[in-house]
């Protein structure tokens, strides 16, 4: 495995507005837009599918930007990560964060799209992960809003598995600079994708982006970056850092690790596309072999197979199976923390419910209780 989200099963959302009838125009915007879908579709950095990487510029009407968001989220099982570069708005009376639209007026909540909308879209999705990324003034509002800093927003700030990367403090402008192609925040993250972090990791995590941005537009004098996460999203390797990539060198020889890794990958795809085309009888083989000769990188990616074999094999009337999976990635659960070990408790804790092993799941919750309050610890 890569150790990176699954390409086929992840998805992107990229909105843009740069053209605006009564706000200042924002010409770089397009330019962040096309060519981070760019980045995102090469295979050298993540390679996401051009089907699974929608663009949506200079949407007029709220439902032209989160339309494209909500089918997002019901098509992707792994990872959905949502950008939007424009003009940030703050409410005249609550100062709530809004994304301006081309008929946006300063200060007209309604004639923008209110964060909250978007937050109820990453909310509602079936995705395991959820990343935004926002390029707009007062953007630091929605890493406030999903941290829980204000008892009020503390009843909004649930979505489960997230990370936000903002372009600037939540009361701060964002910056387009001029004569720059793009904005100074989606400039820096392309320079990233482009060029990677010489002195970093082999596969990029989202601290280690926001850190190196925070750096480098320290050192321009530039608004800085602000993050906040669940459950240490954080730790996400979102990109391949093309800074260790070692151009021009002799390929060595293909190990037999290499061609199991390569047929897992293939075996995992094609299992999910089955199962997506409503033919998990066909899947469920597919899916036992790739599991049984994985060699896996990390836990989190080992459970959530686990946990995907354990839907198909309800999906197909096999609950006693299913409940064997997940007691089996339960004990590696016991091992560390992380959102697919909490989502393994919860799972098991269900299926053992339904099955009248009362006792059992209450047990599963109280682990996955614990590794919540872990998780919490380890954030604060």
């Amino acid at each position: 495995m890569t150790g990176l989200p699954d390409p086929g099963a992840s998805r992107a959302v990229l909105v843009g507005t740069a053209g605006y009838r009564h706000l200042a125009a924002l010409p770089a915007v397009e330019a962040n837009v096309k060519d981070l879908a760019a980045e995102l579709c090469d295979a050298t950095v993540w390679g996401l599918p051009a089907q699974h990487c929608t663009t949506v510029l200079d949407p007029q009407h709220p439902a032209e930007l989160l339309d494209p968001v909500n089918r997002a989220g019901e098509e992707a099982a792994d990872t959905l990560l949502v950008y939007f570069a424009g003009h940030g708005m703050r409410d005249a009376e609550t100062a709530d964060l809004y994304l301006a639209l081309q008929g946006s007026r300063e200060h007209v909540g309604y004639t923008a799209v209110a964060y909250q909308h978007l937050r109820s879209a990453l909310r509602d999705s079936r995705a395991r992960r959820k990343v935004v990324v926002l390029d707009c003034c007062f953007s630091g509002r929605a890493a406030r809003t999903l941290a829980g800093e204000e008892e009020a927003l503390a009843a909004q700030a649930a979505v489960e598995g997230a990370y936000v990367l903002t372009a600037s403090p939540r009361d701060r402008v964002a910056l387009a600079p001029d004569g720059e192609r793009y904005t100074a925040f989606t400039g820096e993250l392309l320079r990233i994708l482009r060029d990677g972090i010489h002195d970093g990791p082999e596969l990029i995590d989202l601290d280690t982006l926001c850190r190196t941005m925070e750096a480098r537009l320290r050192s321009k004098n530039r608004p800085l970056p602000q993050s906040a996460q669940e459950r240490g999203m954080g730790r996400l390797r979102l990109v391949r850092n093309r800074a260790r990539a070692v151009l021009g060198a002799p390929a060595g020889p293909v190990l037999p690790g290499d061609v199991r890794s390569a047929m897992v990958v293939a075996g995992i795809g094609l299992a999910r596309s089955l199962r997506a085309a409503g033919r998990s009888g066909d899947a469920l083989p597919v899916l036992r072999l790739a599991l049984q000769e994985r060699m896996p990188d990390g836990e989190g990616d080992l459970l959530a197979v686990q946990v995907e074999l354990s839907d198909i094999l309800q999906e197909t009337g096999q609950t006693r199976e299913a409940i064997e999976v997940l007691e089996e990635a339960f004990q590696q659960a016991h091992r560390f923390y992380g959102p697919e070990a909490v989502q393994v408790c919860r799972r098991l804790a269900a299926l053992l419910q339904e099955s009248g092993n009362h006792v059992e799941a209450c047990a599963v919750l109280e682990h996955a209780l614990d590794l919540l309050e872990d998780g919490s610890r380890a954030l604060s």
